[in-house]
């Protein structure tokens, strides 16, 4: 059977946007973004959301649906995109899904229930929180390795809200988030999917790529976007707050290190986003790489995918 929905990810800087576009207006599909940071409003420039002139070339979805301030999880995306895509395949059209968050895209195509994780405690939250506060993120991480070892290998000591949460879980259902996934995974794809995955056939191509791309997004104005943000009296721990290019920049807003610092912490630290994308995409067997040589060809892309998709 024919996929339902078209997938474009890879790490960040390798022209997923301009393929989704591409393909969209090819196969009469529309986008939908899966970008955990291109979900809140006025996150423009640091988050590369598409211009107002690539979203009249292709009409875009799950962009600007949060305030900064919000604290936007994984099971509302899937609900919501969820949403938009299946309204989508009712109307004929094709879901173009394009981002390079790839728990977004794996929980959506998977139909991840999040039910249980639903069912939270505001007190607990409160209560772990104020621990996590008190005793510090190696402690707590502690506590989560002693019955989730698996989830605890992931999360770094200083991710507070993923740490609190799963202890939250596992303390009011009985059962670890990684055992509510291994079950998930268990049970028939939501959506049939084919996914396309980019990157560059150079690692030193990706890594100058992205110095340019934090060089323009500061050019075009990220400092004033951050500073804007910060008018607003922005909790500095909230989610958005923590994206890579809003943080380093927040500080250098702030006077605490000098503008230059801040875009060589931001090119280093996308850096090593990059790296852990590739390591997250890598791990789907299904995805069919495509490798730029040294520059992105976009025609040769499309030809390349019209070709899998023929024998799909």
């Amino acid at each position: 059977m024919k996929p339902e929905i078209l997938v474009v990810c890879g790490p960040t800087a390798t022209g997923k946007t301009r393929l989704g576009i591409a393909l969209a207006q090819k196969y009469g599909g529309e986008i939908v973004s899966a970008d955990s940071m291109q979900v809140y409003r006025r996150m423009d420039i640091g988050t590369a959301k598409a211009s107002a002139a690539e979203r009249a070339m292709a009409p875009h979805h799950m962009l600007d649906v949060a305030e900064p301030w919000e604290d936007y999880s994984v099971s509302r995306y899937v609900e919501e995109a969820g949403a938009v895509c299946d309204r989508l395949i009712a109307q004929g059209k094709t879901p173009i899904l394009v981002g390079g968050t790839g728990l977004y895209i794996d929980s959506l195509l998977a139909g991840r229930d999040f039910s249980d994780r639903d069912t939270g405690s505001d007190s607990l939250r409160e209560a772990l929180s104020a621990e996590y506060d008190a005793l510090g993120g190696e402690r707590m991480l502690e506590t989560l390795r002693g019955f989730d070892p698996e989830r605890a290998l992931r999360l770094h000591p200083a991710d507070k809200r993923r740490i609190v949460r799963a202890i939250e879980i596992y303390r009011l259902t009985g059962k670890t988030i990684t055992q509510h996934d291994r079950e998930t995974r268990l049970r028939p794809p939501r959506y049939r999917g084919f996914t396309v995955a980019l990157g560059y056939r150079e690692r030193g191509d990706l890594y100058a790529r992205i110095d340019r791309r934090v060089d323009e997004m500061i050019a075009q104005g990220l400092f004033d976007e951050v500073r804007a943000l910060l008018d607003e009296e922005l909790d500095a721990d909230c989610t958005a707050m923590q994206a890579i290019g809003y943080r380093e920049a927040a500080l250098a807003v702030k006077g605490e290190i000098s503008p230059a610092e801040a875009a060589e912490r931001i090119k280093m630290n996308s850096r090593r986003y990059a790296k852990r994308q590739l390591t997250w995409f890598r791990r789907n067997e299904g995805a069919h790489w495509l490798l730029w040589e040294h520059t992105p060809d976009f025609d040769a892309a499309l030809r390349e995918i019209e070709g899998q998709l023929s024998t799909e």
